[in-house]
C-alpha cells in the first residue's frame, strides 16, 4: 500500500475531527465547563462514531472504485460539490446571539457516544474528507486497503482528539475562540472550498476522459 493513502487517510480523519462542528461545539462548552476530563469522556465516546462513519466512507469509496472508475469520478463530483456548498455556507455565516447555558454532564462519553453516531452530516461530511484527500490514489484503492486506512484513520482521530483535549484545557484559547468564533467557522469555510477544489479538480479530466472513451465505444459498428 503507498504511504501517500495511509497519510491521506490519517489527515483525512484529523480533518474530519478538528473542523467544529456540532460536536466540536459540544466538546468545547463541556471542556470549558467541566475541564479537560470531561471533554476527553466526550472524545471517547465520540470515537465509535468516528469510526463508524469512516468505515462507511470507506467502504463507498472503495466499492465504487473496485466496481467502475468512473463511478469514484462522478462521487468525487458530487463530494466536492457537497464540500463547496458547506463552505460557502460557512464563510458567508454571519454573528447571531448565543444563549446557550453550560450545564453539568453527568456522563460526557455517553454525550459523545450518542453525538458520534447519530450525526447526519457524519457520513457525507465523512465521504466527501476521505475522498479530496485519497482521489490521487484512487487506482490503487482495493478492498486490500481497507484495514490499513481504517487503522490510519483511527491514528488520525486519536491524534486530533489528544489536541483538542489539549486545546480545551487552555483558558486563553477558549475565551479566544468564543470571541472569534465567526472567523474560525470562516476558516473552516474556506479550508472545505479548498478541498473541494482539490477533489474535483482530480475527477474532472478522469471524468472527462471516461465519458470520451464510452462516446468513441457508442460510434463503433
Amino acid at each position: 500500500m503507498e504511504i501517500s493513502m495511509l497519510i491521506g487517510a490519517m489527515v483525512a480523519a484529523a480533518i474530519y475531527t478538528l473542523t467544529p462542528g456540532p460536536a466540536f461545539l459540544a466538546m468545547l462548552g463541556i471542556g470549558a465547563a467541566q475541564g479537560r476530563k470531561a471533554s476527553a469522556g466526550f472524545l471517547f465516546g465520540h470515537f465509535a462514531g468516528d469510526i463508524m462513519w469512516a468505515s462507511l466512507a470507506l467502504v463507498a469509496i472503495i466499492g465504487s472504485r473496485v466496481l467502475d472508475p468512473m463511478v469514484f469520478d462522478i462521487l468525487a463530483m458530487i463530494c466536492g460539490v457537497y464540500l463547496f456548498w458547506l463552505g460557502i455556507r460557512a464563510v458567508t455565516a454571519k454573528r447571531k446571539v448565543d444563549g446557550a447555558v453550560n450545564i453539568t454532564v453527568r456522563r460526557p462519553w455517553r454525550r459523545g457516544f450518542i453525538f458520534g453516531i447519530t450525526n447526519p452530516k457524519g457520513y457525507p461530511v465523512a465521504v466527501a474528507m476521505f475522498t479530496a484527500l485519497l482521489a490521487q490514489d484512487a487506482a490503487s484503492l482495493g478492498w486490500d486497503s481497507m484495514t490499513g486506512l481504517l487503522l490510519a484513520s483511527a491514528v488520525g482521530f486519536l491524534i486530533a482528539d489528544l489536541i483538542l483535549i489539549w486545546i480545551v484545557g487552555l483558558g486563553i484559547l477558549r475565551r479566544a475562540y468564543q470571541r472569534h468564533e465567526i472567523w474560525i467557522v470562516r476558516a473552516t469555510g474556506i479550508l472545505f472550498i479548498g478541498f473541494a477544489v482539490q477533489a474535483i479538480a482530480n475527477a474532472l479530466p478522469n471524468l472527462g476522459h471516461s465519458l470520451a472513451h464510452g462516446f468513441s465505444t457508442l460510434r463503433k459498428p
